[in-house]
């Protein structure tokens, strides 16, 4: 009996201690991150962090039967692209992240040939401007030099070079977004009727592997992981066309010219109707090839 009692006991402090150390161990893995202990969310979450990208489906000259190159713009302030205008996930901070971090090299032109060095991205980035302050202790006015940079919320729309070409290898139509380019204008610029331009040209086939460690914000879901690379691969956003390759390399702008005779201002309508022209072309090109 004696021994019995000393077996249950052993038995009940190993069972007691054995609990416990699971408690302890299920606690710090789910609810205590090991990293972190104050983090402003239930875990430590890892999925975008740690996620990996897919390479494009291979493809060869010899399959490519037609391309056509296209310019679109986005405008940030429509209601599918509000996502380029979070506060904190916005895209414009992004790529200056990524730029600071050497994650990523930017182009001042959309031929990618010219890659801009860290002084110049710096000067793009900010502008020196004086001002005049009054110093109470000399009762003198003293200038000063102060360095301004471009706030995230001053951009307002991003241009996306892109090629559709036709696989005949698939029988498919495919595109691939080459560039993108956030669009900018200077308070200096604006004053002087300078229309906004692109601010440097980022190399999506570059940029897609890290643009697959930051978080788009989804508004339905806070936890929805979608980053900017499945946004830009899976095309949810929407736009307008702005050019598309031609012999005389005009924009659709330089097509529809305002009229100064004219009494109301048609440009802007007739641009936007030459876009979705060419939108229903490229869409209406794959099943034109078949024969029902």
């Amino acid at each position: 009996m004696k021994s019995f009692l000393i077996l249950f006991f052993v038995t009940s402090l190993f069972s007691l201690s054995y609990n416990t150390s699971y408690a302890q161990a299920e606690k710090t893995e789910s609810s205590l991150p090991s990293e972190d202990f104050f983090i402003d969310d239930i875990v430590d979450k890892r999925l975008i962090v740690e996620n990996r990208v897919m390479d494009y489906q291979p493809i060869r000259e010899a399959d490519i039967a037609w391309e056509a190159r296209i310019q679109r713009v986005i405008d940030t302030r429509e209601k599918l692209n509000l996502p380029f205008r979070s506060q904190e996930l916005n895209l414009f901070t992004t790529f200056i992240e990524l730029v600071k971090n050497e994650e990523l090299t930017v182009f001042s032109d959309e031929k990618f040939k010219n890659p801009l060095a860290k002084e110049d991205i710096d000067k793009k980035l900010s502008s020196l401007d004086t001002i005049t302050d009054f110093d109470y202790d000399t009762y003198t006015e003293v200038i000063k030099v102060v360095k301004n940079d471009i706030n995230w919320e001053n951009i307002h729309s991003y241009r996306i070079k892109e090629i559709w070409f036709f696989d005949k290898e698939t029988s498919t139509m495919r595109q691939q977004i080459l560039g993108i380019a956030p669009i900018y204008a200077s308070p200096k610029d604006q004053e002087s009727g300078i229309p906004p331009s692109p601010l440097f040209w980022v190399y999506y086939p570059e940029a897609r592997v890290p643009l697959a460690k930051y978080r788009v914000f989804n508004e339905n879901n806070d936890i929805a992981p979608m980053t900017w690379t499945d946004l830009f691969d899976s095309r949810v956003f929407t736009s307008y066309i702005y050019k598309r390759s031609n012999v005389l390399d005009y924009r659709l702008k330089d097509y529809h010219e305002l009229d100064p005779n004219a009494e109301v201002d048609m440009s802007g309508i007739d641009m936007l109707l030459h876009s979705d022209k060419i939108k229903n072309e490229l869409f209406n090109f794959e099943h034109d090839l078949w024969e029902y």
